[in-house]
């Protein structure tokens, strides 16, 4: 019972209206194609008998003179009007054609030679015996009529179209998921930082009231630090609402926002590491940023780097202009990414992580690609460092 309960639930869960769908669609073009085939077999069949009918003919018109053998042939001619015909005598030289546009030759001289090689790979040629002693023959090669053609043809044009009607209908169902996708996201980030909003407003009135009643100096001090805190949780609601919505981009200098980040995450990160902005970094390079969004970008970027490097390294931090566009790298002397990794690191919930939740990197190429029109990648990865490449258009 146990094995038939299993069976049953796999049958449930993995048969579903699609794949009926999918068997169906399958069926029928299977059916059609096997049909098809065996319609130009039978047609292919009934033109080679009516090749043999036309030479018979043909032979019935060169040895009688009776009016009736004279109509019979006439009739046959009359039933082979669209089988492509050449006849050649035993060492394959052109003797005659048959149905075959003799116009074409005014633009390709070689255009029945051709055709005679074609004819050639599609059937065994018909032996026409003109005289028996000495033997004489000639051959005629015949081609495909345009029904047959048309028939063997229309399977492939039909698995074309259903092709075609299946890359739409999964653009359509991938482009209806992703928007899908992209609501929920920008509902959870939202209401997130709706969430975040309310309690943060009371802890910075309590600071407020408490600094008030306790005015000594070590007390100031630990509400500047517990006041910067929450300032951090406040840039953090505002990314998260943000994220929910379409950002405003303004003109930006680039290296004051790249040395913000360095000193946010150079301030929490181990005394042996060392994070610096190199000196040969443009420092009048300009872009089109929204900074507490590209902001949590560097600090993804770097807060990844910190864990490859496991206590001890350097991340450098340059940015260049190329032509049109602002070329920011971010490198580390960490461990590296695994080749086979490479390509799903920035996808949803990939994470090398035990605690990671893997939307780190997705949300940088979010931010990145979406909100600042732009590119995000892995430039360069081996045991020694990895480097990721941000592009941004540059500003006037």
């Amino acid at each position: 019972m146990g094995s038939v309960h299993y069976i049953w639930v796999m049958i449930r869960r993995y048969f579903n209206w699609r794949t009926a769908l999918f068997i169906i669609a399958i069926g029928i073009i299977s059916g059609t194609v096997l049909y098809s085939s065996y319609l130009a077999q039978k047609i292919e069949s009934e033109e080679k008998q009516r090749v043999e009918e036309w030479i018979q003919s043909h032979k019935l018109q060169m040895n009688s003179t009776e009016n009736e053998s004279i109509s019979m042939v006439a009739l046959v001619q009359k039933d082979n009007e669209d089988i492509p015909l050449i006849g050649t005598d035993e060492k394959d030289s052109i003797l005659d054609v048959l149905n075959l546009d003799s116009t074409a030759l005014k633009t390709n001289p070689y255009f029945f030679r051709e055709k005679l090689e074609e004819y050639k790979s599609q059937h065994q040629p018909i032996i026409y015996e003109i005289s028996h002693n000495p033997y004489i023959a000639n051959k005629i090669y015949y081609g495909n009529s345009k029904l047959l053609n048309e028939v063997r043809y229309y399977p492939i044009i039909q698995l074309m179209v259903v092709a075609l009607f299946v890359a739409i209908g999964l653009s359509l169902l991938i482009i209806k998921n992703k928007s899908t996708q992209n609501q929920v996201w920008a509902g959870m980030a939202k209401e997130t930082a709706h969430q975040l909003g309310t309690p943060l407003s009371s802890l910075t009135a309590w600071i407020e009231i408490l600094r008030a009643k306790l005015k000594s100096e070590e007390d100031d001090m630990m509400f500047n630090e517990m006041q910067k805190d929450i300032d951090r949780l406040v840039l953090i609601a505002e990314r998260f609402s943000k994220i929910g919505s379409i950002p405003e981009l303004e003109r930006y200098r680039l290296v004051d926002v790249l040395q913000n980040g360095i000193d946010y995450i150079s301030k929490r990160a181990s005394k042996k590491i060392k994070i610096f902005l190199k000196n040969d970094t443009d420092i009048n390079l300009f872009a089109m940023l929204n900074p507490p969004l590209f902001e949590w970008v560097l600090e993804n970027l770097m807060k990844n780097a910190l864990d490859a490097m496991e206590g001890t390294g350097e991340i450098q931090v340059t940015a260049f202009q190329r032509e049109n566009y602002v070329n920011i790298d971010i490198t580390d002397t960490g461990k590296g990414i695994l080749k086979n990794n490479l390509e799903q690191i920035f996808e949803p919930g990939f994470s090398t992580k035990k605690r990671g939740w893997g939307l780190g990197l997705t949300l940088a190429r979010r931010i990145i690609e979406e909100y600042h029109h732009g590119k995000i990648f892995v430039k360069d990865s081996s045991p020694k460092g990895t480097t990721f490449r941000i592009i941004l258009k540059t500003a006037e």
